[in-house]
């Protein structure tokens, strides 16, 4: 056999052998047989990153985030309960169709990933942020952000992780808790806001992106 015949045979081979073990693909989104794992790296990660790191400030790292509470949120964007509005531009399609289980699958996934920092805050806000962090504005009526979200920023359960958040991403939620009925189950979160400037919502924001993490 000639060596151009032999080498064509082996490429139909290559070729056919490759459409017998392609990998599992997750572009459809009501397939329940697609796991949580492949939905995280073919889907999820166009906006927050393979490892949920996202690189834009428009999408939250998920990164270590509190697995119970990317359930919440799965869970709150597929009933429309959540309708801040890039909540429901971007997840309101993605997440109608996830199940139970997909939904914990993809909580657990982020969870379990390394949250690296986006950078470092605005430089003149962090001491600010911090002591707002720390010891809130109780002029204000505003209570410490580490009384739910942690000493280190880490989250608990249902208070999400805050440490290492794009700040400007940080921002954008405030402001919806503050000034929108939005996020429903962040009902919490309206009256601590309620009292906040936008310069104390910067400087908050600032601190988490490059505060110490545990």
């Amino acid at each position: 056999m000639k060596t151009s015949t032999i080498t064509a045979v082996l490429a139909i081979a290559a070729i056919s052998a490759g459409c017998t073990t392609s990998p599992t693909r997750s572009r459809n989104l009501a397939d329940h047989n697609v796991p949580a794992k492949t939905l995280a790296q073919q889907v999820c990660s166009n906006c927050h990153g393979i490892d949920g790191n996202s690189v834009s400030p428009n999408f939250p790292k998920l990164a270590a985030q509190q697995e119970e509470y990317i359930v919440a949120q799965l869970k709150g964007f597929r009933s429309h309960r959540r309708a801040d509005p890039e909540g429901y531009e971007y997840m309101w399609g993605i997440s109608r169709s996830l199940s139970d289980a997909q939904i914990k699958g993809l909580a657990a996934y982020f969870s379990a990933q390394k949250s690296i920092p986006p950078g470092p805050g605005n430089p003149k806000l962090v001491a600010e942020g911090r002591k707002i962090f720390e010891s809130g504005l109780p002029a204000q009526g505003v209570p410490p952000c580490s009384t739910c979200h942690g000493d280190h920023g880490q989250g608990n359960g249902q208070f999400p992780r805050v440490a290492y958040q794009h700040s400007d991403y940080v921002i954008k939620q405030l402001t919806v808790f503050q000034r929108t009925n939005e996020r429903p189950d962040g009902v919490a979160m309206k009256a601590v806001t309620h009292s906040l400037s936008d310069k104390n919502m910067e400087a908050v924001a600032a601190y988490l992106q490059q505060m110490p993490s545990k």
